[in-house]
């Protein structure tokens, strides 16, 4: 028993029509009529009433039909599998992530990915959040890294990092002495913020009014490395994922104080097409980036 025979049995219990079944399959009537007849005498039953018009499966043509439907499903689905599990050292695994986890917390998982694949060119791309969902959506990129993940029917979302949020300041700021401080104090501080529609920035905002606290938004930007330039040259202070503020810590550009009120996180996600098929390299770096490191407490002076 062939594939060819369950989509040629398939087509016919679709188009009810021999002919039109013939020309989708780019075989004859005769191949088509020989192709049911060989089904019935290997089943031993009628699968089609040709005392109708247009002809009617029968419950055990029905019943053909729906395993002939799942049975091209799994070939198929199997056929591209084998495909990627074939594909050679000039494949590429293509990422779309925002500029913070893409410069500051992707960098540790590719480093791993490639000791196991050091032939697959890891190729990543810094998109906005809104951007990333549709690139993904698509098919473009494999992978998917955002902030503050939403719910999408299209997608398949997986938790990633828990980055610890604190408040950031120029050293020359009045606050860069203190280790952490109360959020109250930053009530009607100059701030630095995310432009409006960044989930960050929904976060933030969010954090903010529950604490009843108003600040004065001097600049807003859409991304995290011109956000740090406005901060180290005080025009205001931020809440910033402290992961993201590594470099400038480590060089005493910037300064970070642990908000006491709670322990505040920004959640980041991994987000991957439903239904893609991705290669074996694809799939180890969705583990990789599953085993997600937990989050940090260090939010002391720097």
């Amino acid at each position: 028993m062939h594939i060819i025979t369950f989509k040629i049995f398939r087509d016919l219990a679709e188009l009810l029509s021999f002919s039109k079944t013939a020309q989708r399959q780019h075989l004859s009537q005769s191949a088509v009529s020989q192709q049911l007849a060989r089904l019935e005498a290997t089943f031993k039953s009628k699968l089609i009433d040709r005392k109708k018009r247009p002809f009617e499966l029968t419950r055990a043509g029905e019943l053909l039909y729906r395993a002939s439907k799942d049975i091209i499903e799994r070939y198929d689905k199997l056929t591209d599998e084998l495909k990627g599990l074939q594909q050679t050292a000039a494949n590429r695994v293509n990422i779309a992530a925002i500029f913070s986890i893409g410069l500051h917390s992707l960098p540790p998982y590719v480093k791993t990915f490639m000791t196991r694949y050091p032939h697959v060119n890891v190729h990543v791309e810094y998109l906005s959040s809104r951007q990333i969902y549709e690139t993904v959506a698509r098919g473009t990129a494999d992978i998917g890294l955002v902030a503050v993940p939403k719910k999408d029917v299209a997608l398949e979302t997986y938790p990633f990092e828990e980055e610890p949020l604190v408040l950031t300041c120029s050293p020359e700021h009045r606050f860069h002495e203190k280790r952490e401080i109360d959020i109250h104090q930053l009530h009607l501080e100059k701030f630095i913020a995310f432009e409006e529609g960044i989930p960050t920035r929904t976060l933030v905002d969010g954090i903010l009014s529950h604490y009843n606290v108003i600040v004065r938004r001097v600049m807003e930007f859409d991304n995290i490395e011109t956000v740090k330039r406005a901060v180290e040259i005080n025009a205001g202070v931020s809440i910033l994922p402290r992961t993201a503020l590594e470099q400038e810590l480590s060089n005493g550009t910037l300064r970070s104080l642990r908000l006491s009120n709670d322990n505040f996180t920004r959640p980041t996600g991994i987000i991957v097409r439903k239904g893609k098929v991705l290669s074996l390299p694809a799939r180890y770096f969705i583990e990789l980036l599953k085993k997600q490191r937990q989050p940090t407490s260090d939010t002391g002076p720097d």
